[in-house]
């Protein structure tokens, strides 16, 4: 089931699919509903799984021009989203990538919207030691975007995350249908939007570890298997050491969801519900 939600600024496209207890997840930047299909399909037995285009991407249209993206926003517009769905009742919450930093901003702001949240892979430089070092990293993707186009940009985005992305699910077989197809072609479009309007500010983005603190019963930190060697594990292991919480490691790589998607589903049961089947 597809709808739109308005909310300050933007209307949100979202869609729903399954039953039982509602469950958020929130894409990476760029990222829409339809990037989500293979995992939230697998979760749809367990979950009403609830899934947006966020907003100045794909079908979520902005009122005004395109402007530096906020997380306490995406997280405002998820909070909306969670009460026209699911009013007065928490719900769960998973996010990847800066969907994971959207997920640590609502557990951390509004606490009793959250049963339960993971946070797969935050990309919060802030809290490292170097972040000094990796923030300055994302400002040359930034420069280099602006003076060479998308392709340089994202060949040297993908060098200094050390490679930790694989081949999406829906990437494989010889022919993709419908629905991905379409998927491709908004991702093209939102992929500058990211690197102009995002990347930069969600990196940025300060956690409040403090909030977190008191809620650390109810969130999972997460990297990928295939990540930990490299830059985009280390904001959540650190962030984990520093709120005493094991962090859960998930197949794959910082794309794991995509690349994993039935695997994934079973962890993200588990880490949410403490189902082992």
């Amino acid at each position: 089931m597809e709808g739109t939600l308005r909310v300050p600024g933007a209307t949100l496209h979202h869609e729903l699919r399954g039953t039982g207890p509602t469950l958020l997840l929130l894409p990476g930047a760029g990222g829409d509903a339809a990037v989500l299909d293979p995992v939230a399909d697998a979760l749809a037995d367990t979950f009403t799984v609830l899934t947006h285009d966020p907003r100045g991407y794909s079908r979520s249209a902005l009122d005004g021009p395109h402007t530096e993206q906020r997380v306490s926003v995406h997280a405002d517009d998820a909070r909306r989203l969670l009460e026209a769905v699911s009013p007065g009742e928490p719900a769960y919450v998973a996010g990847a990538s800066s969907g994971a930093i959207v997920a640590l901003d609502l557990l951390a702001r509004h606490p009793g919207r959250v049963r339960r949240a993971v946070a797969h892979e935050p990309p919060s430089w802030s809290v490292l030691p170097d972040a000094a070092e990796q923030l300055a990293f994302f400002d040359e993707v930034h420069e280099l975007f602006a003076r060479e186009g998308l392709e340089a940009a994202g060949e040297r985005f993908l060098r200094g995350i050390g490679g930790a992305m694989g081949a999406a699910t829906w990437m494989r077989g010889p022919e993709l249908p419908p629905r991905t197809r379409e998927m491709l072609l908004r991702l093209a479009a939102n992929a500058p939007l990211a690197v102009e309007y995002e990347y930069r500010s969600f990196a940025a983005y300060v956690p409040d570890l403090d909030a977190l603190a008191g809620v650390r019963d109810r969130l999972t930190l997460a990297y990928g298997a295939g990540t930990r060697p490299h830059l985009p594990h280390r904001p959540a292991a650190l962030m984990a050491a520093r709120l005493g919480l094991e962090p859960a490691v998930f197949p794959g790589a910082h794309n794991g969801w995509s690349t994993h998607p039935a695997e994934t589903a079973d962890l993200l049961r588990t880490h949410l519900l403490g189902d082992t089947r």
